[in-house]
């Protein structure tokens, strides 16, 4: 069932608008048309018990614009580019720095902050979201068109399909970014959640977090989550951020092809998930900056409140010619699937 939930806020560019989602099994979702934004995902637990709302985020749309990414699409390129600059045909294009001296996730007023325009798809039970970023908004070259489009199915599955054509080449990156606490948004950290990635490399990076182009096996290290582990197990080990995962993972499989890239689930509550996506890498970040975010309900979210299962093309990619290529071109299409498929 698709309901429209009718304006939730205002912001400088209009009235900020909610939709709801849901199926028969107990599961219900709430999206925005501000940064075509996942609000919030309940789901029941595995003892029969009342559901729990999965996302972290916040009360009221003023907060979302203040830069948290809470359950935003990021573009046009999720993520980061190193120098806030990339050359392309011979020419050089100059970003903003709005994470100086870098670019990311889409720059000042990217995706994220805008307002898309919704369409609800009664019968499939989704809502598709549109967006046109004209020709140099935040450096970028030409126009693009971009929409998302969140589906919920009675398979129990959350489908988020993105999608983007270019009236110039340019680089495209689309990311869904929510945050996720399977034991409920305001249970604590997730440091106890298992999780499993389907990647036997990551690309590692320097302290600003920009891949440095290696690639490196995670045999033997902490970013080894090829069998299900707790997400707080070895993160003391890892340097960079410190104490925090925030690195690119390389997924096995044909990019292009939806294939199981990563599982997560909470012991206590039953609650769990596994992510199908169609790209060739993930980006895990364990919410190290969390602590102190004021979110949903008076929540005063904690250092890894939740984590981010981001998949994407490579980090800077745009400038490390050995990473997969971020290139679109006109008559082209950008296509980006992402579907978690929940149990309990």
């Amino acid at each position: 069932m698709v309901e429209d939930r009718g304006v939730w806020g205002e912001t400088d560019q209009g009235p900020v608008r909610r939709f709801a989602l849901r199926n028969g099994a107990g599961l219900a979702a709430e999206v925005s048309d501000l940064g075509a934004t996942l609000l919030c995902l309940t789901v029941p637990d595995g003892s029969g018990g009342g559901g729990a709302d999965l996302v972290l985020g916040h009360d009221a749309p003023q907060a979302y614009l203040a830069g948290s990414y809470f359950g935003a699409t990021c573009g046009r390129y999720g993520n980061r580019i190193a120098g806030a600059a990339f050359a392309l045909d011979g020419e050089t294009f100059r970003l903003h720095a709005n994470e100086p001296p870098n670019h990311l996730h889409g720059g000042t007023r990217g995706f994220d902050r805008r307002l898309w325009t919704p369409r609800l798809e009664r019968e499939a039970n989704a809502v598709r979201f549109a967006l046109v970023s004209d020709d140099g908004e935040e450096g970028y070259p030409g126009t693009l068109v971009a929409e998302t489009r969140y589906r919920l199915g009675e398979d129990n599955s959350l489908r988020i399909d993105m999608t983007a054509t270019v009236t110039r080449p340019c680089p495209v990156n689309l990311v869904h970014h929510s945050y996720w606490n399977l034991a409920g948004h305001d249970s604590g950290d997730a440091l106890a959640q298992e999780l499993e990635i389907a990647g036997d490399f990551i690309t590692p990076t320097d302290a600003a977090l920009l891949p440095t182009g290696e690639i490196v096996a995670v045999a033997g290290t902490a970013f080894d989550f090829r069998a299900p582990k707790p997400i707080g197990r070895d993160i003391a080990q890892v340097a960079v951020p410190q104490a925090c995962y925030d690195h690119n993972w390389v997924l096995r499989g044909a990019r292009g092809r939806l294939r199981r890239i990563a599982a997560a689930r909470d012991p206590a509550s039953g609650r769990g998930f596994e992510l199908w996506s169609t790209e060739p890498g993930l980006q895990f970040y364990a919410g190290g900056h969390l602590e102190g975010t004021h979110g949903k309900g008076g929540t005063v979210y904690p250092r890894h409140a939740g984590f981010a299962l981001e998949s994407q093309t490579f980090p800077d990619s745009p400038n490390i010619p050995h990473f997969p290529s971020a290139r679109l071109d006109p008559g082209q299409v950008y296509r980006h699937t992402m579907e978690f498929r929940f149990t309990w």
